[in-house]
């Protein structure tokens, strides 16, 4: 039994979704591909698909078989690589989960440049807020927007991130300035649905101390770009990473609030497991992120010109 064969014909059948797909696909007779998994299943001494006369579904214990074997993959393609004449060149996929807003806003410029030079690696990525299981799902890594890294995770920090609270001119004509994060509690809030206690935010004054300010969430939402937009709409006050408000403010179509207080301490980070063997490729692109977001980012340097932000 051949298991790399076997191996990567399971994998063409579960991304073509068919035998006959594979195939294809594989330029090989469909009775092949049949053998292979029959081979491969008889093996492991477990079904990988729930077959029915119409669809081929993969088991629990087929999925997380898929899992590992694109790794599995993926990792021999990069070893045959860096041993052949393109010595040196880095080639295969990357699987990586972004958040939505700073994956659109900044993320991708930045896989774009990375390509320049490594034209043959191919991404595959998963922009959603919400936290990935990324052994159970696949991923090479992770791009997180936390105040600390998970502790089962290795995680590098790519660059510092800072929440600004605003409002558009137009509601502050309307329904006033607050002065104080109490008065918080009369205004309409504008908040992300993905965080723990969404009745809350963690304000911080100058020397440090934590304030456990209630508010009146008026719309929430999770997405920062479209709570963003709906504060430049008028629809009330938001509490936003800088990254995504940054373009507003500096055209004042929002205006900061509060600015000598604090909020939580964020930071970009690349996560990845600690189970996981950092291919060449993952390092590779975690280095250039570095790199690239080293020091203060160009979104915050642009607060700068705003009094009390910093």
């Amino acid at each position: 039994m051949d298991r790399y064969e076997n191996m990567n014909a399971f994998v063409r059948v579960v991304e073509a979704g068919s035998i006959s797909a594979a195939a294809d696909r594989m330029d090989v007779a469909k009775s092949v591909v049949s053998r292979r998994l029959k081979e491969l299943e008889e093996h492991l001494g477990v079904e990988l698909f729930h077959r029915t006369t119409r669809q081929m579904n993969l088991t629990d214990s087929g999925r997380a078989f898929y899992q590992q074997s694109v790794r599995i993959l993926a990792d021999i393609l990069e070893a045959e690589h860096a041993t052949s004449q393109f010595h040196g060149a880095l080639k295969g996929s990357l699987k990586v989960a972004v958040p939505l807003s700073f994956g659109l806003m900044h993320l991708g410029p930045a896989i774009n440049e990375f390509l320049q030079t490594h034209p043959e690696i191919e991404f595959d990525l998963d922009f959603n807020d919400r936290h990935v299981d990324l052994l159970a799902d696949g991923f090479d890594l992770a791009i997180r927007i936390a105040s600390l890294p998970d502790s089962s995770l290795i995680a590098r920090r790519l660059a510092p991130i800072q929440a600004v609270m605003c409002a558009s001119p137009a509601y502050l004509e309307r329904m006033g300035e607050p002065e104080s994060p109490e008065a918080l509690i009369k205004h309409r809030c504008l908040v992300y649905n993905l965080i723990s206690n969404i009745d809350n935010w963690n304000i911080y004054d100058a020397a440090g101390q934590l304030i456990k300010t209630r508010i009146t969430p008026y719309l929430k939402a999770s997405n920062g770009e479209f709570l963003r937009d709906a504060a430049v709409d008028g629809l009330g006050i938001v509490l936003m990473p800088s990254f995504i408000v940054y373009q507003e403010i500096e055209r004042g179509a929002l205006v900061p609030l509060l600015t000598e207080y604090r909020y939580s301490q964020l930071a970009a980070y690349a996560i990845y497991p600690q189970t996981r063997h950092l291919s060449q490729r993952v390092r590779a692109f975690v280095d250039f992120l570095v790199k690239r977001f080293e020091g203060m980012p160009y979104w915050d340097r642009c607060l700068k010109n705003f009094k009390n932000i910093s």
